[in-house]
Order: C-alpha cells, then structure tokens, then sequence
C-alpha cells in the first residue's frame, strides 16, 4: 500500500477491550483532516468517545459502517493526501473490507501492567508508549487506571505514560492507612522512584488533582509539570452528597443515581459502568478505604482539603481544565487559580467526556519550559 495512504483503525482504549462499534461518522469522505479532529463516536462495553485523528489528510475512504461491531485494530477508513490516485485507494479499500469480513486483525499492543511495592503497599500500573519524557495519570475518588482510556492513548503517541491504581482502587492494595494525601502522594512518588523515572509531568483529576500537587510540593524535582483537572482542594464548594451517596451504594439501583452528577450528558451512566463499580466496592478492604477518604475529602459538608498553599511552593508549569457544569466540584471553585481552561457540555469527568480538552492541556504544559 502507498505509504501516503493512511488507516484509521479501531483504538485500544482500556486493557479489556476487544471491539467497538461506530454509532456515528463525524467526519465525511472529502473532508479536509487535521490532527486531532474528531472523526467517529465509538461505543465500547464501557462507554462511548470521539475517535480523533492522529493523521492529516483527505478522509478518502470510510470502512466501518454505522452499527458494525469492528474488532481493536480493525480499518475503519483511510486518510490520503488528494493527489493519490482513486484506483489505489479502491485497491487499498478492498484489502481492508476483505480483512474486517474475515476477522483476520492483527492483535494491537495495549498498555503493559505491572505493579510495584510502595511503603508495604502494591501499587498497579498500566503503561504505554516510548516517549522520552514520562506523563503519570492519577485518577480520583473511587476511579481507577481505566478512567484516563480516552487520554493515555492520544498521549502516548509522544510520551511514556503511566496511569496508577492508587490506593484503595482498582487492583491495588486496598489499605490506605490513615486515608491522607499524603500517603496517597507517596504512592505516585513511590511508582516514579520504583520505575526508575527521575521526572514527570503529573496529570491528577478530582482527589488525584490535590494528590499530584502534594507529590510536587513534596519531591518539586522529581515533577516537571501539573495539569489538573476539576482538582480537589480548591474553592469552598463539594458535593458531599454525592460523594457519601457513592461510599454508601450497597447496590447498583443505589449507586446509579448518584452517578449522575458526574457527567453533564447522563446518558454516560450506564448498566456496565454502574455494574462495574459495583464490582469494586464489593472487594474486601473498599468499603474501609472509601470511608477513610472521604474523612480526607469532607469535613462535613464543606471541603476538608485546602492545597493551594501547597501549589503555591511549587515552581513548575501548571495547567488547569474544567468542565462547566461540574456537579461534584462545581466550576467556580477555580476562580483563584490561574489560565483555568473551562470545557464547555463537560460534567466531573471531562477526560471521558471531552478528552480532547485533557491531551492539549497536557500537550501544552509538557512543551512549556
């Protein structure tokens, strides 16, 4: 195939996903394509997301019809320059609707788990890609690796990243000890010293937010920039309910409403995502860990965390997205800092659901010296 003639193919977004489905083609064929635009919506087993371009181009031709299951690695459609003949884009066209039909894919590489001991504590990982510099992904209360799926690809085209299990989530230790930030700051600082990584840029949202600027104020040579995302630890305004509501849940029916306030589309609550995380709460050791943090995060009903003195001591490049209509940390809780990107139809979770926002701002701040 003409090496000007690239594939768009179906993405690997988690370590347990398989396949995927375009519910609807943003872009059409003859559309002039630019890096980073959005070209399909796909729906996974666990949620859907805009599928961006990683070439620019001419979108030639479109494979994957609307409705169609495609495995991970799959064509979905083909971006050339205009001047490429139409003959070989026909040819290129057929090999890639004869191997979606077959089901003859190649298997795409995902992340690469592993895991590392921390103060008595097994802290898990999920990495990918071979940049020189290394971005780590830190995730909120109750949130685990997973969550960074629609922003740890599109980053690891440049950097090495790391997305954690921190403490009490996903498949790591469930002991948090005393719940603080900084036990859970020295679960991060612990991954980068075991793993060799001298420097990172850190990437924290919600309660990860306020856990990577503890690890800069703590070890400032070992961070190199923040992003935050709708961080903890800043303004007056939480939504205690919801976060009680959440440690709570004793069942799927209980937890879904609560779900809600996390995205400004509550159609991203689905049957899976309420079932996964019903799941989680019920591993031994969840119910413990989620109660010892919520005493980090409320106090009250008000805020427990206050860590903008703490930014304040750090000296690196910072960058700050969130969504306007936040219903856990309303948006207004970062009038004090500084160059606050605010992310229009995005809710809490404005990774998942505008990730696009997430990659430039960390784009952005790792470029800045």
């Amino acid at each position: 195939m003409n090496d000007a003639i690239r594939k768009v193919v179906m993405p690997k977004w988690g370590l347990s996903m398989t396949s995927g489905k375009v519910t609807e083609w943003i872009a059409s064929e003859g559309d002039e394509i630019a890096d980073g635009d959005d070209l399909a919506e796909i729906d996974t087993d666990k949620i859907a997301g805009a599928l961006e371009s990683a070439d620019e181009g001419v979108l030639r031709r479109i494979i994957a019809q609307v409705g169609e299951d495609v495995p991970v690695g799959a064509t979905l459609a083909l971006i050339a320059p205009a001047d490429v003949p139409d003959a070989e884009l026909d040819e290129a066209a057929l090999l890639a609707r004869e191997e979606l039909d077959s089901g003859a894919v190649a298997e795409v590489a995902g992340p690469v788990t592993g895991s590392v001991e921390v103060e008595g504590r097994t802290i898990c990982f999920a990495a990918l890609g071979e940049g020189e510099e290394t971005v780590v992904l830190v995730h909120g209360y109750g949130g685990d690796k997973n969550s960074w799926l629609f922003v740890q690809e599109p980053l690891s085209q440049s950097h090495t990243v790391y997305a954690l299990d921190l403490p009490g989530h996903g498949e790591s230790t469930k002991d948090v000890g005393d719940g603080s930030l900084d036990v859970l700051a020295g679960a991060v600082l612990g991954l980068l010293a075991e793993r060799g990584i001298e420097r990172a840029h850190l990437v924290g949202h919600s309660l990860g937010g306020a856990v990577v600027v503890a690890a800069a104020a703590r070890e400032p040579a070992r961070v190199a920039s923040l992003t935050l995302v709708a961080p903890a630890g800043f303004g007056s305004r939480i939504n205690a309910g919801y976060l009680r509501g959440f440690a709570e849940a004793r069942s799927r029916r209980e937890l879904k409403p609560h779900l809600a306030a996390l995205f400004a589309d509550p159609g991203q609550v689905t049957r899976q995502l309420a079932d996964d995380l019903m799941r989680y709460k019920r591993l031994d050791g969840v119910d413990k860990a989620l109660g010892a943090l919520l005493g980090t995060l409320l106090d009250g009903d008000e805020p427990a965390l206050d860590v903008a003195p703490l930014l304040s001591e750090v000296d690196v490049p910072v960058a700050v997205v969130w969504g306007r209509r936040d219903a856990v940390l309303p948006a207004t809780n970062g009038e004090g800092l500084d160059d606050v990107e605010y992310v229009e139809q995005a809710g809490h979770m404005v990774h998942l659901e505008q990730p696009n926002a997430v990659v430039a701002a960390v784009n952005a701040v790792t470029n800045r010296r």
